[in-house]
């Protein structure tokens, strides 16, 4: 016998990018339980995840990802989940190229460079100090990367030349990576959930690391929409184009729980304002999930939110960038080492085999899909930049939804293999994507965007970033667990932790979780770990009996 609607949990969730698509997807496998509902204020869902069309006949490709790019292979709940989709992601080698001056600023995970010689002391010391952050990683959780890099006397140029900007490559912390918590540097190198780069005593990056490129996002993103109102049988409702503005809750059941108040608009702009929104509605709801920025659930929830929330939350720290996608080549090449040059290599022991065999591949392959450079007045400051036609598999002829599906008859077929080498594309075609760090007047004064030749621009768009300075994880993810829950409210986000699009995968599951529902991929051990993780970090609660072995997981 089913339950009637008035039978079941109502569940509101707020925002449709990963973590609240996430949230859907688990609530949508039991239509008997919950009926929910999904508002998001834009016209589609997928959060920081969209696409966006541009010029085949121009650009070699129909389309970019312009938002989330890729993620590390290790990200095991992505691609679960993409699976279920019927997505795949596409391996690329992930080669860097930091700063331009071959003497003072370049350096590439590809070959070794002098400025890797003139760091030689720092980098064989870096390795040791990353065991002593591991085995001590409550108390450097709470030192920045800037303090720790003084504490073990490392010199001001390593930090400023390979370490800021490796971490800002990797977690997007921007000019904030001096302030971040350095556990996040150690984790770089030495958590299997989130490592990616090898550590070298010698070239302090041993490897090119294979990194995974996503499908075309859009589509994605819509087939994640139309499954979860499949599998629910009309118990789940995803609503594009509907912003809540403000929530009341009540401890008493009677009143419902959570009385909602919601607005249609036409979607948000490139600055993510939401365009002519309509009038208010009120709803009842039984349950809250919340999984928008950390400062837009305060605005939400604003006079109802209670001292802890107001606290943890407002402990989250933004930033604004603006992320200009085009193809001016002299730009690129004027601020970046984009070409391999023999004037940029290492000149110590020139006789090594290994060395050579490094120069020989870079002389025939090199081609950086990541770039990083500091600003001459400002090495703290960073500029990124990435080259698209490298990074995004489309430009090699990968279908939309990922390398093994033929684009006409959605039938398996192989990846295509590169070493990142675009032969089709001319590099004077090539999609670049500059990212603009924080608009602060400190930081703004720096750019050089009124550089880049505005007929060779194809998009401008505004991002919030989350700020990982070690504050982060003394004020919020310590205490997440005190706010989810209470007040017939859990909170999800990539926030909550650590801004990836894993973090907000399994933290929308685990608010699912919490409420009732089951962890989707509870026999898939490499997903269930992080999933586990997540659950103790944001609800202080670990797996249920029927889905662990032993005490945790």
């Amino acid at each position: 016998m089913s339950a009637t609607t008035s039978d079941k949990k109502r569940v509101l969730i707020v925002g449709g990018g990963a973590a609240g698509m996430s949230a859907a997807f688990a609530f949508s496998q039991h239509p008997e339980l919950f009926d929910v509902t999904l508002y998001e204020r834009s016209a589609a869902t997928g959060g920081m995840a969209t696409s966006t069309p541009i010029d085949r006949e121009k650009y070699g490709a129909e389309y970019i990802n312009d938002g989330v790019q890729g993620a590390s292979p290790v990200f095991h709940n992505t691609y679960a989940m993409f699976d279920k989709l019927g997505f795949s992601a596409s391996d690329v080698g992930m080669q860097v190229s930091f700063g331009k001056d071959p003497e003072t600023e370049f350096w590439s995970n590809v070959f070794p460079s002098q400025v890797i010689d003139r760091f030689s002391a720092d980098i064989k010391k870096f390795g040791k100090v990353l065991t002593v952050i591991k085995t001590l990683e409550p108390v450097f959780a709470l030192i920045s990367v800037s303090a720790m890099l003084r504490m073990f006397m490392f010199s001001k140029e390593f930090g400023e030349v390979i370490v800021f900007p490796l971490v800002a490559l990797f977690f997007g912390t921007g000019n904030q990576t001096p302030f971040i918590s350095c556990a996040i540097l150690e984790r770089v190198f030495m958590d299997p959930n989130m490592r990616l780069f090898e550590y070298s005593p010698d070239t302090f990056l041993a490897s090119i690391p294979t990194m995974r490129a996503f499908p075309r996002l859009s589509e994605l993103y819509s087939a994640w929409k139309a499954l979860v109102e499949k599998d629910s049988q009309g118990s789940v409702r995803i609503i594009n184009g509907r912003e809540v503005t403000r929530v009341e809750r009540f401890s008493s059941k009677k009143m419902g729980g959570v009385l909602v108040w919601s607005r249609p608009t036409k979607g948000t702009n490139n600055e993510q304002a939401v365009v002519d929104p309509g009038r208010e509605i009120q709803e009842t709801f039984d349950e809250l999930v919340i999984c928008t920025d950390a400062d837009a659930a305060l605005v939400l929830l604003g006079k109802d939110a209670r001292w802890l929330e107001k606290r943890v939350l407002g402990n989250v720290k933004y930033l604004w960038d603006i992320t200009v996608t085009h193809n001016d080549i002299g730009y690129m090449e004027k601020y970046y080492q984009v070409k391999y040059d023999p004037c940029l290599t290492s000149r110590k022991d020139p006789n090594d085999h290994d060395k050579q065999e490094k120069f020989k591949f870079a002389e025939k392959y090199f081609s950086p899909l990541y770039f990083i450079r500091s600003y001459p007045s400002d090495k703290r400051k960073v500029e990124m930049s990435f080259d698209l036609t490298v990074y995004q598999p489309q430009f090699d002829g990968v279908p939309p939804r990922g390398p093994q599906f033929n684009k006409e008859s959605d039938t398996e077929s192989s990846s295509p293999t590169k070493e990142n080498a675009q032969d089709g594309i001319p590099l004077d075609k090539h999609v670049f994507q500059t990212i603009f760090l924080d608009n602060s007047p400190d930081s703004a004064r720096l750019w050089s965007k009124d550089e880049i030749d505005p007929e060779k621009i194809i998009l401008e768009k505004w991002w919030k970033q989350q700020s990982h300075r070690w504050q982060h994880y003394a004020g919020t993810v310590p205490w997440m667990g005190l706010i989810n829950g209470k007040n017939h409210t859990h909170f999800a986000g990539a926030w909550t932790i650590l801004n990836m699009h894993e973090i907000a995968v399994v933290s929308g599951l685990a608010a699912a979780y919490r409420l009732g529902a089951a962890y989707p991929f509870r026999d898939d051990e490499k997903c269930k770990r992080l999933f586990a993780l997540c659950l103790g970090a944001n609800h202080m609660a670990r797996l249920r009996k029927e889905d662990r072995k032993g005490l945790f997981v």
